[in-house]
């Protein structure tokens, strides 16, 4: 599971810092945002040791209150100094917002920024972390990017095996929740839903097409090769945090009439021969990966399932019938918010604080 592996800071770590009378201040940037909510979520969830959180937004909800696992917090209006007063600040924002503000805060030297938009992503300087896998690349940077929800939740169940088997080839077909496009996706198809089964019209406004019902193989722009934004980021991200462009990485990405948690079919042909069994035994060793492979129980991959755990599932677990005996087939099912979201963020705070200490 995800707490057998974490990068929480020694005790004696945290108890020197006390004993200094040293705050940890934390901000959460987007703070009202479906992601932004998870993140102080699983600050509280995980004990993340903080003395102060603050919790920053746009004008519009800067001066409520909101209710938090840490009680009632004032929202405050983002400013660089402010931000520049905490000693990390997680970023649940547009990436044009993190792109002009992200680089002013850590221009102080000492405030740690972990941005879960894409803005910084594919910056050579800028490493690009999900913790389990490569948590090495982020030593002494400031600035640490959070992966596209799709990837981080591949990432978990591709890397042990490609540590072990070195994959070539990754197919990937994703089943993606609502929850992607956020607390805007999520409502649009919950009330988009209740006006389908009462006859009337649904106008969409944050998807391409109305998504009760319906599967939209369309999430962000179009590029000039025919795939999308995203389908591309599950390419260019998979490299990047697994080091190597030798795997060939090809994706069809579609929006599903889920509330929460992506799933995905992932097709991979390994350079040495793999079989499910060996595959199982590795996955089964594997820090944030649940194995749920029991088809004659009908015990597999479900988002339903993957809704609000830590863990990501998978499942399905066979031979490819294209590239065996160098093959598998696998599903996969994690929650966008926690995996592909705010538990990658802090994982990384976590890993960072045990640098700190080190």
């Amino acid at each position: 599971s995800a707490n057998r592996f974490c990068f929480r800071p020694s005790r004696f770590a945290l108890a020197r810092r006390r004993r200094l009378g040293m705050p940890l201040v934390v901000g959460v940037v987007g703070a009202t945002g479906a992601v932004g909510e998870e993140m102080v979520q699983v600050l509280f969830d995980r004990k993340f040791p903080l003395t102060e959180l603050r919790l920053f937004a746009s004008e519009r909800s800067a001066g409520k209150n909101k209710a938090t696992a840490f009680g009632e917090k004032a929202v405050e209006t983002f400013s660089v100094e402010a931000a520049q007063q905490c000693d990390y600040v997680l970023m649940a924002v547009s990436g044009d917002f993190s792109k002009e503000f992200s680089p002013k805060i850590v221009a102080d030297g000492k405030t740690v920024v972990i941005d879960n938009s894409s803005a910084f992503r594919y910056d050579d300087d800028v490493p690009l972390v999900v913790p389990e896998v490569n948590s090495a690349a982020m030593k002494g940077k400031l600035l640490i990017a959070n992966p596209n929800c799709t990837t981080a939740i591949a990432a978990m169940a591709l890397w042990p095996l490609h540590q072990k088997f070195t994959i070539t080839k990754a197919i990937f077909s994703t089943y993606q929740a609502a929850s992607g496009a956020g607390a805007a996706g999520m409502t649009e198809l919950e009330e988009g839903t209740k006006k389908h089964l009462n006859g009337e019209v649904v106008k969409p406004e944050v998807f391409a097409h109305p998504l009760p019902f319906n599967v939209i193989p369309h999430i962000d722009a179009f590029q000039p090769n025919g795939y999308t934004k995203e389908e591309m980021k599950v390419t260019w991200e998979t490299q990047k945090i697994f080091g190597t462009k030798d795997i060939a990485c090809s994706c069809t990405a579609v929006r599903i009439p889920t509330l929460r948690a992506h799933s995905e079919a992932i097709t991979i042909e390994t350079a040495a021969e793999i079989t499910p069994e060996a595959a199982r035994e590795v996955l089964l060793g594997a820090p944030g990966v649940e194995v749920v492979d029991d088809p004659a129980a009908k015990k597999y991959p479900m988002p339903l399932n993957a809704t609000k755990k830590y863990d990501v599932e998978v499942g399905r677990i066979r031979s490819s019938l294209v590239f065996a005996p160098r093959g598998l087939d696998l599903f996969v099912s994690g929650d966008q918010l926690l995996r592909g979201a705010a538990l990658n963020a802090v994982i990384i705070a976590e890993a960072k604080m045990q640098e700190a200490a080190a």
